[in-house]
């Protein structure tokens, strides 16, 4: 399969957003993308480094002007597109949410964010936290999504590979450089999948993006990678085969002990009983 990372700055103007988004996807298929992926919130700023509910108002359904361009995108090129959104499902109730839309334009999978971050930004102001791990197929392979702060988490990369996953997708709004690919790389390395990185890159608001988009292999080879300053579009030709000689080459699967890791999920008082 044939992905496309999409990094790309976003202003204000989220009619005009919308429209790069599209013609990202226009290019990515025509250099032969099966699969786009787009930042998270890749149609407005980043607006949870402000505490101002007016953003609210930026919240969409399905139906929105957003998901509704990105749909006819997908259909008018026959290609999947992860597209991630500030989503409204009432009015008070929303989440970051990261939509898998397929060649046809419909949609047939949704995560929700289930890290929103609360010591950089005010993401717990503005969203609630989605509660599930679940994974996709699509084609021959099975995808886990992790939106940003998500990956941060190893728990986040190891519940999706537990779940199945071979390709792990993250879409990204983080200013964050500091260890950024090294992390990825180690996510997909320690759990022998590919994974597709799109962030957004250059200023919004008070915020300088950090860009570093990237495709990995499961034996943490950087396939395609983007600089911290630039727009970029990115395509990288992923193989399930690497994913088998990866997972053989590196067993984890075989030798993890979930039965000893109860202290993950356990109250810390329980570790101090003699």
């Amino acid at each position: 399969m044939r992905i496309a990372c999409v990094q790309m700055r976003s202003t204000e103007d989220v009619a005009r957003n919308i429209t790069r988004s599209c013609d990202y996807i226009d290019e990515a298929a025509g250099r032969g993308a099966e699969l786009v992926v787009l930042p998270e919130f890749f149609n407005t700023i980043f607006f949870a480094q402000y505490k101002d509910p007016s953003y609210c108002q930026l919240a969409e359904t399905d139906e929105g002007p957003t998901l509704s361009a990105v749909r006819e995108a997908a259909a008018r090129n026959g290609v999947a597109v992860v597209a991630t959104i500030y989503e409204k499902v009432e009015a008070g109730l929303y989440f970051d949410t990261a939509m898998h839309i397929g060649p046809d334009g419909a949609i047939t999978f949704k995560y929700r964010k289930v890290h929103p971050a609360g010591v950089l930004s005010l993401e717990k102001l503005y969203f609630r936290y989605g509660t599930r791990f679940d994974t996709y197929t699509l084609g021959e392979w099975r995808v886990g999504i992790g939106i940003c702060y998500d990956m941060g988490f190893p728990e986040t990369a190891r519940a999706l590979m537990a779940n199945g996953a071979e390709l792990l997708i993250a879409p990204y709004a983080t200013s964050r450089v500091n260890m950024f690919q090294e992390v990825l790389r180690t996510r997909a390395f320690e759990n022998g999948c590919f994974l597709a990185a799109a962030n957004k890159v250059g200023r919004e608001g008070d915020w300088q993006m950090g860009g570093a988009s990237a495709i990995i292999a499961p034996d943490g080879e950087v396939l395609a990678s983007a600089d911290t300053q630039s727009d970029a579009l990115l395509v990288a030709d992923v193989s399930r085969d690497a994913v088998e000689r990866a997972r053989v080459a590196y067993p984890v699967r075989r030798d993890r002990r979930p039965d000893l890791y109860r202290c993950l999920t356990e109250e810390a008082d329980a570790r101090l009983t003699p």
